[in-house]
């Protein structure tokens, strides 16, 4: 087991694009900033850096390609290291009372969606993103039909959701009213997932929601924001959330799926290792995998949690992929998903030798938000 670095499941300390036409949003304050060579103000939202090529010729530092004026978008990871792409447009821009967003058109990812400056998905690769928090628990669960998702007014994993043939009924709970109503509206991918008849959407503080809620779910997702100082959601990590609020709306086989941040060998320690060492105090059965996701500049965290045990196998995971999800995956299979959770060997002895715990008093957090300035 340890020459291999899969963490054991048993480890719990109980016992082992086109844009869309709908309704125009309410005080949303969105504005098209424009093309290319149209002046670039200042916005919250990453560093947006305006390149200018000079008439003799393409400025040092600038690809040969670049004939023309060319704005980056620039995301701070650290404070000393910064991740910056280029921008054929930025689309929209705008902010509602929790947070600001963005609707970027990128040279290299597509279209991609920024809030509070950080990168939430991109057009060219978000499937790798959503594949991983949605499929594994609902496929290592014998029959999931019901889920209740913890943020996810993007609207992508509602989408995967209801690829599933079991699910019978998706609460998604948002508390971003503005955010969700842009998604609905731009990212037409999801318009679908938006109008199935199957989904319940609510928009209220998913802790409040499930603790006046007395129905129980057989699968809950936490697709929020990461744990920002001074954000939202840091609380929806804590032990005593995951204990007196979420475990006791699960089902008797029901699972928990978190996203859980950048998990790479320089960054697991910011938060991943955290939130499995919380959920490890809660649930029998913990199980951290990762991926890499380019468009984020880092392999990405998912921890999955149930009192019951996880199977693995990969060809019960592969009939299950035929028998219940409709049209194929792009990203995970049943060998795919068992090897997403054999991590490195410096990863493997962090989440072993992780001794911290959420709390409200004492949470740790991802670096800062984006900022926006004209050079």
């Amino acid at each position: 087991m340890s020459s291999s670095h899969q963490l054991p499941t048993s480890v719990g300390s109980h016992s082992q694009s086109i844009l869309g036409h709908l309704p125009a949003l309410q005080q949303t304050h969105f504005d098209t900033i424009g093309k290319p060579g149209s002046y670039l103000f200042p916005i919250d939202m990453g560093e947006a850096v305006e390149m200018i090529q000079s008439d003799g010729g393409v400025d040092s530092g600038l690809r040969k390609d670049d004939h023309s004026k060319c704005y980056w978008y620039e995301e701070e990871l650290d404070n000393d290291l910064k991740w910056s792409f280029a921008l054929n447009s930025i689309l929209y821009r705008g902010s509602s009372e929790y947070q600001d967003i963005a609707l970027l058109d990128t040279k290299h990812f597509g279209k991609a969606l920024v809030i509070d400056g950080k990168m939430q998905s991109a057009e060219m690769d978000e499937f790798i993103y959503h594949e991983c928090l949605i499929h594994p628990p609902l496929l290592c669960h014998p029959n999931p039909k019901t889920v209740f998702i913890m943020g996810g007014g993007e609207g992508s994993a509602a989408r995967e959701l209801f690829r599933h043939k079991t699910i019978e009924g998706v609460v998604m709970c948002d508390i971003d009213q503005e955010v969700v109503d842009f998604c609905r509206r731009y990212l037409t991918v999801n318009q679908q997932a938006f109008c199935n008849e199957k989904l319940q959407l609510v928009i209220n503080d998913a802790k409040i929601e499930l603790e006046r809620r007395e129905e129980k779910f057989d699968v809950i997702v936490g697709d929020l924001a990461d744990p920002v100082e001074g954000g939202p959601c840091y609380q929806l990590y804590t032990k005593s959330f995951y204990e007196k609020v979420l475990k006791p709306r699960l089902n008797h086989q029901g699972i928990f799926v978190t996203q859980a941040g950048p998990a790479g060998v320089l960054t697991h320690k910011e938060v991943f290792s955290s939130i499995y060492n919380t959920l490890r105090q809660v649930f029998n059965y913990v199980l951290a995998y990762t991926a890499h996701v380019p468009s984020f500049a880092d392999t990405w965290g998912w921890v999955m949690a149930s009192d019951q045990p996880f199977d693995l196998n990969t060809k019960l995971i592969d009939s299950r992929i035929d028998e219940r999800v409709d049209g194929e995956l792009l990203y995970l299979n049943g060998a795919s998903l068992l090897s997403s959770t054999i991590m490195n060997k410096s990863v493997y002895q962090s989440l072993l030798k992780e001794t911290h715990v959420y709390t409200e008093e004492n949470a740790r957090f991802i670096h800062g938000h984006g900022k926006a300035y004209n050079p």
